[in-house]
């Protein structure tokens, strides 16, 4: 049975008139986009389109080459009306502006209504302003969509992740996050305030609190997203309400980012070539050291570059006359990047259970290669074939967690089984399970790797 969830704040937040409406949105989205790559996801205000609607305007009118492009929209932003836990869809068929209705795309939504925390909660939508400002402009931007609405209450970055990478999918699909910044500083309190939380957002970093952005969680969800799979974010435009309309004395801030996928390559590059360098040379001084005698190699911390004494999780791996010769690594980051890749070095060295330890007269002729990894993110995955069908070849490492057993293939071991079939039946048998066998219980994650040697 169709159903309609009516416009909440037509008549206050922005027109309720559609001709008048239409105008508004038009002069917001006037400009030249140039050159502009369309971006993927934006960040984007929403208050009232008095306050917030020309820095909207400054990243939807980027949306202007994909107006044909763009079928599905994925529009998450917080709630400000309703507490509850997780993240809330609609059962209505349909959302209405006074610019017309826009379909639900009930497929959408089907792909997450299972996660465990989404569910449908009307009630989260009905008054809700935070996703329904965001409609005018996208009717006024894109010739035909379907919208999935998520109301997103309290959940982790994580989950909120989970859903994007359901939903990312390509060219066709937009993903919006809703959040105002600062409220009710002063002028000059929420220009400093603003202008940490952009600095928090384009440098990844999902620790975004309610006094920095009213939608923190669905941004730091996205955030979370785009550093496991090592995209970066640009800012359009940071403002706030004393800049648009009304007076300084409490604002409240306003900002807009985008997210263009194959933009970010330079950024995917974490580790520049003296720091690549630093590292290979730290781990054969590792290695080294107990072959010279020494019991004891520390790690001098102040060595070291502040970047590379940041907590992160390495493989080592050793060949010899291209052969494997060790591998221990660390599946979570839980000491500086330098400590890590000496332990594990060492360990690969002198403590793999496959092989003897290393000799001096091996150690001439080794090969060392790193393998620095992002922060795994579990996938739920209901079958075997799930699983298959969501591993990207080469990209994606993979641990599987099963009956007590783990194991773990890195991104690197696509070379040798460029198969997902494969992939996953002989990770299986190093984790001692069946080759092709699956429990509903299998708890499997993936992360990615930035590699050199």
């Amino acid at each position: 049975m169709e159903s309609i969830r009516e416009p909440a704040v037509a008549g206050t937040f922005y027109p309720s008139d559609p001709v008048a409406l239409s105008s508004l949105v038009d002069t917001y989205l006037e400009g030249d986009t140039g050159t502009q790559a369309v971006p993927k996801a934006i960040i984007a205000p929403h208050a009232g389109f008095v306050y917030s609607g020309q820095v909207a305007g400054q990243v939807y009118q980027q949306l202007k080459p994909a107006q044909s492009t763009i079928r599905r929209v994925i529009l998450l932003g917080p709630s400000h009306r309703v507490a509850f836990r997780g993240m809330a869809v609609p059962t209505a068929t349909s959302f209405r502006t006074p610019l017309g209705d826009i379909a639900i795309d009930s497929d959408g939504i089907q792909q997450i209504i299972e996660l465990p925390t989404v569910g449908f909660l009307d009630q989260a939508h009905a008054e809700e302003h935070s996703l329904e400002v965001h409609l005018p402009f996208l009717q006024q931007i894109v010739d035909d969509f379907s919208l999935v609405p998520i109301v997103v209450g309290d959940v982790s970055k994580e989950e909120v992740a989970e859903v994007l990478d359901r939903l990312w999918g390509g060219s066709e699909t937009l993903i919006v996050i809703s959040s105002d910044l600062s409220h009710y500083e002063t002028y000059d309190r929420a220009r400093d305030l603003d202008a940490k939380t952009c600095n928090k957002i384009t440098s990844l970093s999902a620790t975004l609190v309610g006094g920095e952005a009213c939608g923190c969680r669905p941004v730091n969800g996205l955030l979370h997203y785009l550093k496991l799979h090592k995209l970066g974010i640009e800012t359009v435009d940071l403002r706030n309400s004393g800049d648009t309309a009304g007076s300084k004395d409490r604002v409240v801030g306003y900002g807009a980012w985008t997210v263009v996928e194959g933009e970010s390559d330079s950024d995917t590059d974490e580790w520049n070539l003296a720091e690549r360098q630093a590292l290979l040379q730290l781990a054969r001084e590792a290695i080294r050291s107990p072959l010279d005698g020494n019991k004891n190699f520390n790690v001098e911390l102040n060595r070291f570059d502040p970047k590379l004494r940041v907590d992160r999780a390495t493989f080592i791996t050793i060949n010899l006359k291209g052969q494997l010769r060790g591998c221990i690594g660390s599946l979570t980051a839980h000491r500086p990047l330098v400590a890590d890749v000496a332990h594990n070095a060492q360990a690969a060295a002198f403590k793999d259970p496959r092989f003897p330890q290393l000799t001096a007269s091996e150690y001439q002729q080794i090969d060392l290669h790193i393998s620095i990894l992002s922060e795994p993110w579990q996938v739920r995955v209901n079958s075997r074939q799930e699983l298959i069908d969501k591993l990207i070849p080469g990209k994606h490492g993979l641990i599987i967690k099963e009956q007590g057993h783990q194991a773990t293939y890195l991104p690197s071991v696509w070379s040798q089984l460029p198969g997902a079939e494969q992939f996953v039946s002989e990770l299986r048998r190093k984790a001692g399970l069946s080759a092709n066998g699956w429990d509903p219980e299998t708890e499997v994650f993936f992360y990615t790797t930035e590699e050199f040697s």
